[in-house]
């Protein structure tokens, strides 16, 4: 193991695309420094660019950032809720939830652009209630709202 803890480092390609793509070829788990340089280093250099632009996109994201906890709660929920209505819109019945088969086989499913469609909608779903919290939150001072 090479001292970045990635375990097969970077070498010398037959060209400057396949030596850049060398480079990039980073172990995920264990995490390295490489990879965590190349994944975290531009996220940060993102976040400090964008910290200072105030706009539309940007008030967006604030509130989902000012009411993380309660956006994960409730947005899990959701999603279960939504889940288990499409498995019964699906035909099955609310016992085949408790069904285990070994190995693990989805009882139904949908396409990804179904996925995609569904989680913008949650996103879309959850911004006015996370809006609400966070003028709710701004606004009484109970000591136990800070940590929701």
């Amino acid at each position: 193991m090479v001292p970045d803890g990635n375990p097969f480092p970077w070498t010398a390609q037959r060209n400057v695309l396949y030596t850049f793509l060398s480079f990039l070829n980073v172990n995920k788990y264990p995490p390295s420094l490489m990879y965590m340089s190349i994944t975290i280093g531009p996220a940060l250099v993102f976040l400090g660019i964008a910290e200072n632009l105030k706009n539309k996109i940007t008030s967006f994201f604030i509130v989902y950032g000012r009411v993380p906890f309660f956006y994960y709660v409730v947005h899990f929920f959701l999603i279960h809720i939504l889940s288990f209505t499409a498995m019964l819109l699906s035909g099955l019945s609310a016992k085949d939830i408790w069904v285990t088969n070994f190995p693990f086989r989805p009882l139904f499913g949908y396409d990804l652009w179904v996925v995609y469609v569904v989680w913008i909608f949650v996103i879309l779903f959850m911004y006015p209630l996370c809006k609400r919290y966070n003028l709710y939150k701004s606004t009484h001072r109970y000591w136990w709202l800070s940590y929701l």
